[in-house]
């Protein structure tokens, strides 16, 4: 979860991989440090985020060479002594990593017999250690690296910088690593937007890869020294520069750009007169449709919940039996896997950990999987090969917000595609994209107008905990809100489909305990009105999120906030809105960071 950046180049380093932190800050924001070589390997580290770290570096320092890192503690507190670079003991080698040495403490055993001492308590320190003795040897550093990391086992991102070398040697197992090519100057990062300032040419690092950088440029080669096949890569507009505009927060930013964002994930999708979809990158037949038995969604956290919408619109639309699965425990379950089914690998960053062993797994047992992913190229997009991009642009919260309105859509586009090879009508096809291609505007209407949020606040914040109920597709929705209040307000909530309600979650209920209910006008809504009674009987205090007109839910609520009506599939595009200004005002109200919460990184690259 941590960034890397690096320059190999003519101009200063310090400033470029200073910026090149700031943009990567929201993958972890508990420590960074700067590494650069001016004849001696110059290190600079500060607990805390890029702006510490900015006030603690000398302007004196200099040199074309350097590494950075902002840190998301996994081994060792997030203190300054943990912060990466970390230094070999001969002071010849610095390293960066992201990832995770599985067996340190071995290591970390045979190099204090060596009498090595180490400072730090984290895994990653290890590294530069074992390389010195290895230079010490008399081996090249690409050698150096390549015979360490045979020696480790884990996953790493890694960077090193040498005293006696002009060269950074990188070095990829599953944590990502993107090289940038420059005029005369090469560019290292975890994360390619934040190459998009410096070069459109890019080279997405594959497992097993290592890459010398020095004066002549780079080269990249595989574990067994034979040069590998990662080729060039041409970054799209979409993914350049991101500034917060008039906006205070990223989070806030990203919440109001959800409708233009998903004019651009339908778009050029829809063929109206059919009543159909076309998702180009699936690459099926609709023969080859019709002949899978069952689909698979797989994600964590924001994208599980997009798959439980996914799953219920599979079912409805296409009349096929759908299960989303959690994927970090996909992995681990021994899972049948049938190859004639479909698999979808859901993820805003296309780099989760998780997720993308879940793939591998998937693949390994000779199933298919489809990537729904927003990052271009990312690691889970190339590891599928085919899929479906998401088109929500840059998303800089930690808190994810339009990446969801658009995995739900992009899935959503999926099911009437699938369902129209199937029994589903071009009439009714055509009803729900023309509905679909309502909601931005609705959204828009809805944004401008939002209702008593505050006053929702105003319940939840000093509370012990928060409930949120919702049926059917309103289900994954009350799971959405109550992990936006949880992550960046630090509220404990629990999600439960309403009907769950009285088997565990009522005992909480007391007086004036808030619950949130996710309850648009659908099949479900009076199943839905008798668990607001419930709760009312036991003195909660009910957050409702409703239809607009819906006088008879909305008498009874304490909190009425209503929403544009749209088709039931579609109203989480519409409901999930108020749960993220719910989150996001709450947070400040509590004086919390909104874009960096604490322990959280945007994208989870570790187990």
């Amino acid at each position: 979860m941590c960034g890397i950046f690096g320059y190999f180049g003519s101009r200063n380093a310090t400033p470029i991989l200073v910026e090149g932190l700031r943009r990567l800050e929201y993958r972890g924001y508990d420590s960074s440090g700067i590494a650069v070589k001016n004849g001696e390997i110059q290190i600079f580290k500060k607990s805390g985020k890029v702006e510490r770290l900015s006030e603690i570096i000398s302007p004196k320092v200099e040199g074309g060479i350097g590494i950075a890192h902002t840190r998301w503690a996994t081994h060792g507190e997030a203190n300054d002594i943990n912060a990466h670079p970390h230094l070999s003991f001969d002071g010849k080698v610095a390293i960066v990593h992201n990832g995770i040495i599985e067996n340190f403490r071995e290591v970390r055993r045979s190099l204090t017999a060596k009498g090595i001492e180490l400072n730090s308590e984290t895994d990653s320190e290890v590294l530069a250690q074992l390389i010195a003795i290895e230079l010490a040897k008399g081996s090249k550093p690409i050698v150096a690296v390549r015979r360490i990391l045979k020696r480790v086992h884990g996953t790493w991102g890694l960077c090193a910088v040498f005293s006696d070398h002009d060269q950074i040697v990188v070095a990829r197992n599953g944590s990502p690593l993107v090289i940038g090519k420059g005029k005369d100057e090469t560019f290292i990062s975890s994360d390619p937007h934040a190459l998009k300032e410096h070069t459109h040419e890019v080279y997405f690092l594959e497992d097993g890869d290592l890459a010398q950088i020095d004066d002549s440029g780079f080269k990249i080669t595989r574990m067994g020294g034979q040069l590998s096949a990662t080729e060039a890569t041409v970054l799209e507009d979409e993914w350049g520069e991101v500034e917060l505009g008039d906006y205070p927060h990223f989070m806030i930013k990203e919440i109001h750009e959800q409708a233009e964002a998903l004019r651009q994930c339908i778009a050029g999708r829809t063929r109206h007169s059919q009543g159909t979809v076309k998702l180009g990158g699936l690459k099926l037949t609709p023969a080859e449709m019709r002949a899978i038995p069952h689909v698979r969604l797989i994600g964590c956290g924001t994208s599980l919940h997009a798959c439980q919408i996914g799953q219920i619109a599979i079912e409805e639309l296409a009349r096929l039996p759908a299960v989303a699965h959690v994927a970090s425990e996909f992995r681990y379950n021994d899972s049948v896997i049938n190859t004639k089914a479909i698999h979808l690998a859901v993820s805003q960053s296309g780099e989760t950990a998780d997720t993308l062993s879940a793939v591998k797994e998937i693949q390994l047992k000779g199933g298919n999987v489809w990537g729904i992913i927003n990052v271009v190229a990312s690691s889970i997009a190339r590891q599928c090969g085919m899929g479906v991009y998401i088109h929500s642009g840059p998303e800089q919260a930690v808190a994810s917000t339009k990446a969801f309105s658009n995995m739900a859509t992009a899935l959503i586009l999926f099911a009437i595609q699938m369902g129209r090879t199937r029994s589903f009508s071009a009439e009714r096809g055509r009803e729900l994209i023309d509905n679909l291609q309502t909601i931005p505007g609705q959204i828009e209407k809805y944004l401008a107008n939002p209702g008593p949020i505050e006053e929702a606040v105003d319940a939840v914040i000093n509370a012990k905990s928060v409930l949120f109920l919702g049926r059917g597709v309103s289900a994954p929705v009350a799971r959405e809100g109550a992990l936006k209040l949880m992550e960046i307000a630090y509220i404990p909530c629990l999600a439960y489909p309403a009907g769950e309600m009285k088997h565990g979650p009522i005992a909480l209920l007391e007086e004036g305990s808030p619950v949130v209910v996710i309850a648009p006008n659908d099949k479900l809504k009076y199943k839905t009105l008798s668990n607001i009674q419930e709760c009312k009987a036991r003195g909660a205090k009910i957050i409702l999120i409703h239809e607009e007109g819906d006088k008879e839910l909305a008498d009874e609520a304490d909190i009425s906030i209503s929403v544009p009506k749209s088709a039931s599939l579609l109203s989480p595009l519409l409901t999930v809105i108020p749960t993220q200004l719910i989150a996001y005002q709450a947070a400040l109200k509590l004086g919390h960071d909104v874009d960096r919460p604490r322990n959280l990184a945007k994208s989870v690259t570790v187990e």
